[in-house]
């Protein structure tokens, strides 16, 4: 079973599904396009994938939350593809029966830089796995398929979805990051201190355990001036005991503006 069907099982668990009225409308829903973009100087692509979403419905984020379902990209049927990279522009927040989620409304353009594996065009192919939500919430699985030609000119739609970005820590002011692990009745609680200047607006982090098989509470979250002290309970979704690297957690601070933050050291 792969990450993205362990995330819709349980999504299940907490979202009554009307599925004989969604499946007759999953056109109308999302749509997939391939943004093919622009070569680089030095040989690379940078295309995107933008999805369109019904009036009032919504998807989601890379970390989508409690009650949400993780985005999962396949890239099968790719030809003269090396590496590919997806940025993440910066998502909202919103809640649903009570339990935050992180995602984006109306449409979302995810821009990819890709290698070629020689040079020529790319046949870049594959299956956007996503849930959607309104009223009622589906997993959709939206295929693509296109030719990305060397050469091209800048698309600034794909520009400003590169502009939307979380800052990096360095850029955001972030003086220091520590974090302490100990483990709890069913994983590990982590406890995260950023000294850092306040974002604006209310301040919501999400943590990224760098496995997708362990689950990552909603933090609690306090300010104090410089401080932000950020306490979350992590779980494996089998209930398997599990080690964590400090380097590959990942901290996101949204609020008026959004921090990337990388790893942490021992508090």
């Amino acid at each position: 079973m792969t990450e993205f069907m362990k995330h819709v099982a349980a999504f299940f668990t907490f979202v009554c599904l009307a599925l004989p009225a969604a499946a007759q409308n999953l056109s109308d829903i999302a749509r997939l396009d391939v943004l093919p973009g622009w070569s680089t100087e030095d040989g690379r692509q940078i295309a995107a994938l933008r999805v369109s979403l019904a009036p009032g419905w919504k998807t989601y984020w890379r970390a989508p939350g409690d009650v949400g379902i993780p985005p999962e990209v396949s890239y099968g049927g790719s030809e003269n593809l090396e590496t590919v990279r997806m940025q993440w522009p910066t998502p909202d927040v919103f809640y649903e029966n009570n339990m935050r989620s992180i995602g984006y409304y109306g449409q979302v353009v995810l821009p990819i830089e890709l290698e070629r594996g020689s040079s020529g065009p790319i046949r870049l192919a594959g299956t956007l796995s996503i849930g959607v939500c309104e009223d009622i919430c589906v997993p959709v699985h939206l295929d693509f398929s296109a030719i990305l030609p060397e050469g091209g000119q800048r698309d600034p739609i794909i520009v400003g979805a590169l502009v939307d970005r979380p800052l990096r820590a360095d850029e955001a002011g972030v003086r220091s990051i520590s974090c302490t692990l100990q483990p709890s009745d069913h994983g590990v609680t982590v406890r995260t201190t950023i000294d850092m200047p306040p974002v604006g607006g209310q301040e919501h982090l999400v943590i990224e355990a760098g496995d997708p098989a362990i689950w990552v509470s909603e933090p609690h979250t306090q300010r104090d001036g410089s401080i932000l002290t950020v306490t979350a309970e992590m779980m494996h979704y089998n209930g398997d005991a599990f080690a964590i690297d400090r380097s590959a957690l990942r901290f996101t601070v949204l609020g008026d503006l959004a921090v990337d933050i990388r790893g942490c050291s021992a508090g």
